[in-house]
């Protein structure tokens, strides 16, 4: 095997140089132009969102939703301590402070662990939510559907509800994730809390090369996401900005690709989905691997492929692992560092951290781009049976 067998590369199957040839053709590639009103209303249909606005990339699309939020500077935003760092950034560019939680068994944020935390650490005056340590307002929580999986957190949205906390779903990874049972049943990741936020960057399941967007419920709050993310542009004739604006609007470019990724993604989900099932029936067959699942509650897009160590009957541990895969031309990673690990971070408060702890050491994302072919999933398997004892 010589070639390269990457992480995720885009799966560019349909119209996508067609359409870019449209902008160049009409002479629309900036912030204006047909292709960016077609991608937001085909995601308000893909979704069920009422409302859609396309901005530059993911990590905006958060910075944006706290804003929307109210949160002001040093305010505390809760958020889970495995996701990419991203996140966490968005929260710092808004003047925010975060409150690291822990994580299950997927990964995703430790519902029960944060229903504690916000009962026990935190008090309420004014109808606002104020951590008991510092004093300060905790104006959201952003719930991270880690890998493209469903999180779940039907009691803790009631929580947060009573005890005025919004709640932003990052959905950066789950696009076409949808829960089949139970409080959110047939809802779309990113549409049940205040705000969601899908990405749309290189490695995505769906790409627009460069891409973000808001998934909203407010109508008046997305007026007010289409005026910021357009410089704040009261005139555009005499130049009036009456408010401190962003240059974060999507290119027509850029939607124009999205536009026809979102045309297959039915077919890339199939992809997706038939990877998910080879990888796990072959290495249901390695003793001491296992690969993660997800949440049965939900129809997950299996965006990246999760493999874990699970036992002492594999000789490599995940580092010695990662490298093996890597001199062999598979380009393997760890999952993200926990957050309150990461020196910008480390000084922020965090709560009851064990499971994201293990999961860093024993967890790995494999392959898993459409594009792979039986062979080289074949492949990467052969490389994991080398750890069996």
């Amino acid at each position: 095997m010589k070639k390269n067998i990457f992480l995720h590369e885009p799966f560019l199957i349909g119209n996508e140089k067609k359409y870019l040839n449209n902008c160049i053709k009409e002479n629309w590639i900036s912030t204006a132009g047909k292709y960016v009103n077609i991608f937001e209303k085909k995601l308000c249909k893909l979704t069920g969102s009422k409302s859609v606005v396309a901005v530059l990339n993911g990590t905006i699309g958060l910075q944006m939703s706290l804003i929307l939020s109210g949160i002001k500077n040093s305010d505390e935003v809760i958020v889970p301590t495995i996701t990419f760092i991203a996140t966490i950034n968005a929260i710092n560019h808004a003047g925010g402070r975060p409150i690291f939680v822990d994580t299950e068994e997927n990964l995703n944020i430790d519902q029960e662990k944060c229903i504690k935390f916000i009962k026990e650490r935190t008090f309420v005056k004014n109808n606002y939510t104020y951590n008991f340590k510092t004093k300060k307002k905790i104006t959201a929580i952003i719930i991270v559907h880690t890998f493209g999986n469903a999180a779940n957190f039907d009691k803790l949205y009631n929580l947060c509800k009573k005890r005025n906390i919004k709640i932003i779903e990052d959905a950066a990874e789950s696009i076409g994730t949808k829960y089949n049972i139970g409080k959110f049943k047939n809802k779309h990741t990113g549409t049940i809390g205040d705000f969601g936020v899908i990405s749309f960057n290189g490695n995505k399941t769906i790409t627009s090369g460069n891409g973000g967007a808001i998934l909203i419920k407010n109508k008046i709050l997305e007026k007010k996401a289409r005026y910021l993310i357009t410089q704040a542009k009261n005139n555009n004739i005499y130049f009036i900005h009456n408010e401190v604006g962003y240059n974060f609007k999507l290119s027509n470019i850029c939607a124009a690709v999205g536009v026809a990724q979102l045309e297959k993604l039915s077919i890339i989900a199939k992809k997706k989905k038939r990877i998910f099932n080879i990888y796990k029936k072959k290495i249901k067959k390695i003793n001491g691997l296992e690969l993660l699942e997800g949440p049965k509650f939900a129809t997950n897009n299996h965006w990246l492929n999760i493999l874990r160590i699970k036992s002492k009957s594999y000789k490599f541990d995940t580092q010695k692992l990662i490298r093996l895969l890597i001199k062999n031309k598979i380009m393997a990673r760890a999952i993200w560092k926990p957050n309150h690990l990461q020196k910008p971070f480390k000084r922020f408060e965090n709560y009851k951290i064990y499971k994201a702890l293990k999961a860093y050491r024993n967890c790995i994302c494999l392959p898993s781009g459409p594009g792979l072919s039986l062979n080289d999933i074949s492949y990467v398997v052969k490389i994991l049976r080398k750890g069996q004892k």
